[in-house]
């Protein structure tokens, strides 16, 4: 998502356990590096220090390296995603 010329950065994947989640490409630890992660298999792994999360544990567990949790709901076939939830992870970025 792009707020006034800079992104904002975000992933939505489905987990292991057929949840659709939502989390910020960044962390409470890590997010200085602007590194974010990469998904291997059923985690996501931060790409600055190599933690792995299983993706049941996305939106669960907040703070240290863990993703952090973006709110977000199903309607139907469609995540939704409020532009303010966005916006309020702007200082990741």
């Amino acid at each position: 998502y792009m707020h006034e010329g800079e992104p904002i950065e975000f992933f939505v994947l489905k987990s292991s356990d057929g949840v659709i989640r939502a989390a910020f490409n960044a962390c409470d630890v890590c997010f200085l590096a602007k590194k974010g992660y990469r998904q291997e298999g059923d985690e996501m792994v931060c790409n600055n220090c190599g933690q792995r999360f299983p993706s049941r544990l996305i939106n669960e567990v907040r703070g240290g390296c863990n993703p952090s949790p973006l709110e977000r709901t199903i309607e139907g076939d469609e995540v939704v995603i409020e532009v303010e939830d966005i916006l309020a992870g702007a200082n990741y970025f």
